[in-house]
């Protein structure tokens, strides 16, 4: 365990000497091999690797889907996942492991021990940004065993997304415990919502290899040619989503972090940092 350790710090300088993007290419061209002796070999030996859980699936048989990454992205059987009654919970977006949480500090969110991030940076200077300083937030960390789409963690109309170019750091934990301010550098999508206790954030964060993000209403948003800082209002003619709606997908695994504003949480957050969590499983109590 020393040892990995030891090793955690040059394997972050190594990530940060490859050439990122060319790899990410790569493997989302390998992930849409439409060959079926491929894609069948592919989809089964990886999910036997990471461990999916098969029986939580629609479909359980690897001929059933195009490619590995109609895979990678499949939908749950509909009686896998649920959700509370009422508008008063925070749910969780995803299935995951909760990386940290916790009220946001002035303009500083917490990252790992010892390390914290701008919210300014997170947010490319937006100037919504200050709307949740004094707020709170919670980072989920997708593995490639989990179900990979985003789901709205309460009802909410869209006013916002905002595109931010950036690094491709792994967002594994060795990553976030050794590269300062991850999540504010490496490329990210921010989806902005109005809720019934305010502005609430939902960050898609892309990492090497994650061979792109998606969202129900613009499609596929990354890769992309051009990396130049997309914002794109929707003002009052946004989507609505209900709690649970699906509402964006990772391509591989990666990492996602809520924002909420001041007086938004009521009392504790229910889980902690390490907690194994499900779409659906309460986060929080809202104050409504």
């Amino acid at each position: 365990m020393k040892l990995f350790r030891l090793l955690e710090k040059p394997a972050c300088v190594v990530q940060g000497l490859l050439p990122q993007r060319f790899l990410t290419a790569m493997v989302y061209r390998l992930m849409r091999i439409r060959a079926p002796w491929f894609k069948n070999f592919q989809i089964h030996m990886i999910a036997k690797l990471v461990g999916v859980d098969w029986s939580e699936a629609a479909s359980q048989n690897p001929r059933d889907y195009e490619h590995f990454n109609a895979f990678f992205t499949r939908a749950l059987r509909e009686d896998a996942r649920s959700f509370p009654q009422g508008n008063k919970i925070l749910c969780s977006p995803c299935d995951g492991r909760v990386s940290e949480l916790g009220p946001i500090e002035e303009d500083r969110v917490y990252q790992a021990k010892g390390k914290s991030y701008s919210l300014q940076a997170l947010l490319a200077a937006d100037p919504q940004a200050s709307e949740w300083q004094g707020g709170h937030f919670a980072t989920i960390y997708l593995s490639p065993r989990d179900y990979h789409r985003i789901h709205m963690p309460m009802a909410g109309r869209l006013r916002k997304m905002i595109y931010v170019p950036g690094k491709l750091f792994s967002v594994a934990p060795y990553t976030v415990r050794n590269v300062d301010e991850l999540f504010a550098i490496n490329e990210r999508v921010i989806c902005i919502f109005d809720t019934a206790v305010g502005p609430l954030a939902v960050i898609l964060v892309g990492a090497m290899l994650v061979a792109g993000m998606e969202t129900v209403w613009a499609g596929e948003i990354t890769p992309r040619a051009d990396r130049e800082l997309e914002v794109t209002e929707y003002g009052d003619d946004g989507p609505c989503f209900e709690l649970g709606q699906e509402m964006g997908r990772f391509n591989m695994g990666s990492t996602v972090v809520l924002l909420l504003p001041a007086n938004a949480v009521s009392g504790a957050f229910r889980h902690a940092p390490g907690d194994s969590i499900q779409l659906g499983n309460a986060l929080a109590d809202l104050q409504i």
